[in-house]
């Protein structure tokens, strides 16, 4: 149906609750942008964070389930497979994204009791182009394509460089299919 949020996924033909409030979603991408977790670790809290019930997945499935969830945590966005810098980091950039989502949301998100993650990130998506946090990406945009700061941005950088820089990461979705599936059944038994 047309704006309906999702609140399953389907996985080689069975349906499957899936938590969608935009704090689960937060705790998966945190989880990978922690260099104290492995790889394993990260596939492994993103499968138990979405899914309510990972245990009722068939082996067989992780892969699917696993590529289901990425596709859901991208709002459905095609993923295309060049490898793009990283723009936003969650944890770090907290207090400057929230109240610019807020602005957008009209209400503090983080003390609403529910908000769906595609609806979060509309309001992401929705942030005014003047906003602080507009600005910030805009220099870290540029400054990952290597085009030329203008001269107020290039001031606003040396001032502000550790708000302006995000550090580099080795994203688990680069790893193969079976790869993750290897990891996760190693994971689960072990756990």
């Amino acid at each position: 149906m047309l704006g309906a949020l999702p609140t399953t996924l389907e996985v080689n033909g069975r349906v499957y609750d899936i938590r969608t409030d935009f704090r689960d979603i937060l705790r998966i991408i945190a989880a990978y942008q922690s260099p104290k977790l492995t790889d394993q670790d990260k596939l492994y809290v993103c499968m138990k964070q979405i899914y309510v019930e990972v245990e009722a997945i068939p082996r067989a499935d992780f892969t699917e389930a696993f590529n289901k969830a990425l596709t859901f945590i991208e709002c459905e966005h095609q993923h295309d497979v060049k490898k793009r810098p990283r723009l936003v980091n969650w944890v770090k950039d907290e207090q400057l994204i929230f109240p610019a989502i807020n602005k957008v949301a009209g209400f503090e998100t983080r003390t609403a009791e529910y908000v769906h993650w595609w609806t979060f990130m509309g309001y992401f998506h929705g942030i005014d182009k003047d906003d602080t946090w507009s600005f910030i990406l805009s220099i870290r945009q540029k400054r990952a394509k290597h085009k030329p700061l203008e001269k107020y941005e290039k001031e606003f950088y040396l001032a502000n460089k550790a708000l302006c820089d995000v550090d580099e990461y080795k994203s688990s979705k680069e790893q193969s299919s079976d790869a993750l599936l290897d990891i996760f059944n190693d994971l689960t038994k072990n756990k």
